[in-house]
């Protein structure tokens, strides 16, 4: 976790520090590949959540690595309960497909990060 608090600096502070930025940057990128991918293998399309929770969270936790990784954890599990709480009782006796509940927050969201980058 040192690492990814390490790439949070800019690069040249990184390197001052010791870390191989593109092989950190590397490393990072499959590792999260990997984990999104056995998440939706495992979840279906409701592993999404693991995108959407931490940049959300990062916002009121702080960049800290150790901090945000419990945190995280604890919110995807909630917001995935509160969703499936919803998708049951909105439709009575009906139920909604819970992805598609997510899917109706995580678009938008995803839809607002990418605005937001936009130059």
């Amino acid at each position: 976790m040192r690492t990814l608090n390490v790439l949070l600096l800019d690069d040249g502070a990184a390197v001052g520090l010791g870390v191989n930025v593109l092989r950190a940057r590397f490393l990072a990128a499959c590792l999260a590949a990997l984990l999104t991918a056995a998440a939706v293998s495992a979840a279906g399309l409701v592993g999404f959540v693991g995108l959407v929770v931490p940049n959300g969270l990062r916002l009121l936790v702080g960049p800290e690595h150790a901090a945000l990784l419990p945190v995280t954890a604890l919110g995807g599990a909630a917001l995935v309960l509160l969703a499936d709480t919803a998708a049951r009782t909105a439709l009575a006796p009906l139920e909604l497909p819970v992805g598609a509940l997510l899917a109706l927050v995580g678009g938008p969201y995803f839809l607002f990060i990418l605005w937001k980058k936009l130059p």
